[in-house]
């Protein structure tokens, strides 16, 4: 159902949270028992979600635009809706239903060079390079390699190239784009986008090309290797092979 995809979901239960809150100061609450109360519903509809990273943005909404707009006194929580709608600029619709905006880790894909040699000059892409943590560790593994990002949120993607200058950040749509001229493509998805994106580096990808991806992993596909980082995600590195086109009948 429509009212189920992302983020509505988050913005119905703040929505909640708010009126809870409003209601319980109606009711002659005290600020700090109102706020208790929405923050309350809040996390109970935060649980509901199946994703741990959806559970915090839900649950934290509330709390983090009654700190947000605290200065303002008695001025209508309604307001908390121009952060939102700041934050829906910077990090559009379609971009919260793939992938969340972590980022990668220092040292997260350090030991890809050994496992994972490319040649000089090699073409390296960031798939949803969100604000360009990924593309700084690909530059530090592949100092000589050309290293791109592609990123779907305008903004993020001019400061994903302000902040990494050595690398080449275009905004677009990562599913259109043609990887077939890269030698590693490099994915922080979720775990509904790992079957879409296999598929497409298997259609894609040239033949001996690397798909690696952080935390997620490619269901029912053994990864050519792994390894466990210091806070407990994991890197996998895999090695797709293009379906064979079947031949026409005689």
């Amino acid at each position: 159902m429509w009212i189920t995809r992302w983020p509505l979901p988050a913005l119905l239960s703040w929505l909640a949270a708010w009126f809870v809150y409003a209601a319980a100061l109606a009711a002659g609450l005290s600020p700090g028992p109102a706020l208790a109360a929405g923050a309350a519903v809040g996390g109970v509809l935060g649980w509901l979600q199946q994703q741990r990273w959806r559970r915090l943005i839900v649950a934290l909404g509330f709390p983090a635009s009654v700190l947000a707009l605290g200065w303002q006194g008695g001025t209508s929580g309604l307001l908390w809706l121009v952060p939102l709608a700041l934050l829906w600029w910077l990090y559009p619709r379609r971009s919260w239903s793939e992938a969340p905006l972590f980022p990668t880790p220092r040292g997260a894909l350090e030991r890809l060079p050994s496992l994972a040699p490319l040649p000089p000059g090699a073409r390296v892409l960031d798939a949803g390079c969100g604000v360009g943590d990924g593309l700084r560790e690909l530059l530090h593994a592949y100092p000589q390699a050309r290293v791109e990002g592609v990123e779907w949120s305008r903004p993020l993607a001019w400061l994903a190239s302000v902040r990494v200058r050595s690398a080449t950040v275009r905004q677009g749509d990562l599913w259109a784009d043609d990887w077939a001229p890269f030698a590693l493509v490099y994915v922080f998805q979720r775990p509904e986008s790992m079957p879409r994106v296999w598929a497409k580096a298997c259609a894609e990808l040239a033949p001996g090309a690397w798909l690696a991806s952080l935390d997620f992993a490619v269901p029912d596909v053994t990864p050519a290797a792994s390894w466990q980082l210091p806070g407990g995600q994991y890197v996998r590195l895999y090695r797709p092979a293009r379906k064979a086109a079947s031949k026409p009948p005689n």
